[in-house]
């Protein structure tokens, strides 16, 4: 198990194009989340990470697909969610994460998506709580269609572990 996190974080490390992540630390696994943490030039980054458990379609190389849910405290963000695909996603697509009934856009940016309004971020943390699946849909910079369904089992423990990330 410690062999697979750390190769996720390696994976997440070359996803995001930053070498914090490589430097980052498996603090726990709560079933299909694992908690990380790294120091930044601007405090302590503690993180919440998973990968899809189903990816459309089948016939596309997605490579590495990750969602994020990150508290940075030095830099007053609390439970930010991000997705990070492998691809560059098409430039001025939104990414849609649904869990449930609720339905989230997200705006791209390279290989990344945030949620286009900040102030659903809480929102979107609450259903992934209340929720036994997540579902991202992407367009990629080719122009494809991609999905992903993420399990939310362990996300509750996952995010109390990094609720006081200092």
């Amino acid at each position: 198990m410690r062999g697979i996190i750390s190769s996720l974080i390696l994976l997440a490390a070359v996803a995001t194009g930053g070498s914090a992540f490589a430097q980052a630390k498996a603090v726990s696994q709560h079933n299909d989340w694992g908690v990380y943490s790294y120091q930044s030039d601007n405090g302590k980054v503690c993180y919440v990470m998973s990968v899809p458990k189903e990816k459309t379609p089948a016939s596309l190389n997605h490579g590495d697909i990750f969602f994020f849910v990150s508290q940075k405290p030095g830099q007053n963000v609390a439970y930010e969610p991000q997705f990070i695909a492998d691809y560059t996603l098409q430039e001025g697509s939104k990414v849609t994460v649904t869990v449930g009934s609720r339905s989230f856009a997200m705006f791209t940016q390279g290989k990344s998506a945030w949620l286009e309004n900040a102030a659903e971020e809480p929102q979107l943390v609450a259903a992934m709580k209340a929720g036994t699946d997540m579902k991202v849909a992407a367009k990629s910079g080719r122009g494809n269609d991609t999905g992903y369904t993420f399990s939310l089992s362990g996300i509750t423990a996952a995010l109390n572990a990094i609720q006081n990330c200092q």
